[in-house]
């Protein structure tokens, strides 16, 4: 399998690497950033990997968006240097002593005087009693004549084109307000010069206010309130991705961790769309239904494609307007949807949004692309292919497909199976550990759960559950393997099954299932997959004559609970489990072969 773009390997430890967007290339001057991932496993690598991917991702965004200085922002600057350098005199004047404590500082020098028999004659000592008098006196003075002499350099260097007395108010206005200009840009040097007089106006209503004419008003034209659009910045630790780490570390209602990272590259996609310093109480059903369209115009795996490279969502949808590359489904339209809805939710339950803006926004589902169930011919056509019968070669899966003397028995042998007699998802079988499976009461039960060694998820917390042992995986040997892993040492039931790059488990054997119900002409377009076993375990719990709302909580439909957990529950709490699992049956279906 080829390596991901953005993974490399230096010796034996891997990088992630990026390209840095050739628009930002002069801003960072370098073409990529690297860092180790500090890891020699190519699994690790994988999962460490998008985290740092998208942290640069929301670095260049917000880079990008600090990079445009608009007049908006060049008027703001200057009204703002205006009022604050006014506001610092006022300030000031609030410190300059009083007749009151220059009088009490003259008694305590002429106490100290008599206190020590200090000689009048003496002009030293003199001098050094009356200093802190003098200082007090003469602090207005020595302030005023400050201001007259920053206000003549400030006029020369605007003649002169000098910058170096207002530079640091340029870099704190820029700072603030997140924008990022060449230093030797025009820009740079128009906005030191405006700010430049500014303080050249704010300094002589100082020197009028020194005389008590507080009436004066700046006389330079470009010194006025600004009217334009003030630029808004999300305060730290308020961005809208930061918010989304708080959400997903509190993950109010325990959705796996992939799927929590499926949401997290999908909410990104709407901050790229509304911009990564976009105030959270922006985020409108204006901003959604905007993102929406773009979506329903977005090309599959575009931040794959080289054809997209550098591009932003709405970027990338004009260019394929010209390229012409398949879109996405109106089912993965609607699975950004929901990731920016739970997310959206949250905000609500923490006081930042007063409404969720993807209420009513979902887009209806096409009726023809459900799942459906295995039929008992093609389960039997299934069940007696090279897979489960002897294949030529268990490496690669265009040979699993032809006959041969190569028995597979690891979780692409099991999972299935386990699934057709349980309706347990395939991602919760995949991760069993070996002491998930065990006896309760008498039975045998796998405990789907997160606790215990092993990087484990489910969707949901209450996905948490105890699944008892169907009679006919017993018959086939489900216990018997089982026992062959814990006697081989491995903590895992299924150590060969692994999770990809996005930290789904067995995505590839999901994906490549399907691919081999077509190469045995089972399926044929769409409907048929791996989740087909739980359609047809639920159909199966239907037959036998129980409604969905008793057997939901065996599929895991159901909230989440202590025993769920823990996997400790009454004997006559599990029998009732054992008789609903023990009701699953296929007419027809063949298997005295796989035994």
């Amino acid at each position: 399998m080829a390596r991901l773009t953005y993974l490399e390997r230096r010796g034996a430890t891997y990088y992630a690497r990026v390209d840095i967007p050739v628009d930002l290339v002069p801003l960072y001057g370098t073409t990529t950033r690297k860092k180790s991932l500090r890891t020699k496993d190519e699994t690790t690598a994988k999962t460490r990997l998008w985290p740092v991917i998208e942290a640069w991702r929301a670095e260049f965004e917000g880079t990008r968006a600090r990079g445009i200085l608009t007049v908006d922002d060049k008027a703001d600057a200057v009204w703002q240097h205006y009022t604050d350098t006014l506001e610092r005199y006022e300030q000031a004047q609030q410190q300059m002593p009083t007749q009151a404590e220059i009088g009490v500082a003259m008694e305590q020098a002429i106490e100290r005087v008599q206190r020590e028999g200090i000689d009048h004659s003496d002009p030293l000592a003199m001098f050094d009693v009356s200093l802190d008098v003098a200082a007090l006196k003469d602090r207005r003075k020595f302030d005023a004549n400050s201001r007259r002499v920053k206000l003549l350099a400030l006029r020369k260097h605007l003649v002169e084109g000098e910058t170096a007395l207002i530079d640091y108010e340029v870099d704190d206005y820029l700072e603030r307000n997140k924008l990022l200009i060449d230093p030797l840009s025009p820009d740079r040097g128009d906005i030191a010069r405006r700010l430049i007089r500014a303080e050249i106006e704010a300094l002589e209503r100082t020197l009028e206010r020194d005389k008590g004419n507080y009436g004066g008003s700046p006389k330079d034209p470009i010194v006025v309130p600004a009217t334009g659009t003030i630029r808004e910045q999300a305060k730290p630790g308020e961005t809208l991705m930061e918010l989304f780490e708080q959400y997903a570390a509190e993950n109010p209602k325990g959705i796996a961790a992939d799927t929590i990272a499926q949401a997290r590259r999908d909410v990104g996609t709407f901050v790229d769309y509304v911009g990564s310093t976009c105030l959270v109480h922006r985020v409108d059903k204006k901003a959604v239904r905007e993102w929406k369209a773009l979506l329903l115009k977005y090309p599959v795996k575009a931040t794959d494609s080289n054809a997209f490279a550098g591009m932003k969502l709405a970027q990338i949808v004009r260019h394929n307007e010209k390229v012409g590359k398949p879109v996405i489904t109106v089912r993965t339209v609607n699975r950004y949807l929901a990731g920016l809805s739970a997310f959206c939710s949250w905000l609500v339950a923490h006081g930042y949004l007063d409404g969720n803006p993807t209420d009513g926004m979902f887009l209806k589902k096409p009726k023809d692309k459900t799942t459906l169930p295995f039929t008992t011919d093609q389960l039997n056509v299934l069940f007696k292919s090279p897979l489960f019968t002897g294949c030529q070669s268990a490496d690669e899966w265009r040979n699993v497909a032809r006959p041969g003397n190569v028995r597979i028995r690891d979780h692409r042998y099991w999972v299935p199976l386990v699934m057709l007699f349980s309706g347990a998802r395939p991602a919760e079988i995949a991760q069993l550990s070996v002491a998930d499976v065990r006896q309760e009461h008498g039975h045998w039960i796998m405990h789907i759960t997160t606790e215990g060694d092993g990087d484990k998820s489910v969707k949901t917390q209450g996905s948490m559950r105890v699944v008892p042992v169907h009679p006919e995986l017993i018959r086939l040997g489900f216990i018997k393997y089982r026992d062959g892993m814990e006697e081989a040492g491995h903590s895992r039931l299924f150590p060969e099954a692994k999770r990809n790059e996005r930290g789904q488990m067995i995505a590839e054997f999901s994906r490549e299932f399907g691919r081999y119900l077509t190469r045995l002409e089972i399926k044929h377009g769409r409907g048929l997959s791996l989740y087909s076993f739980r359609h047809g375990a639920a159909d199966a719990l239907r037959r036998a004559g129980h409604l969905d709302e008793q057997f939901g909580f065996i599929l895991g439909h159901t909230s989440a609970t202590m025993t769920g957990r823990y996997g400790i529950m009454p004997q006559g709490m599990l029998e009732r489990r054992v008789d609903l699992v023990n009701s699953i049956a296929y007419s027809e279906l063949h298997l005295d072969h796989l035994y």
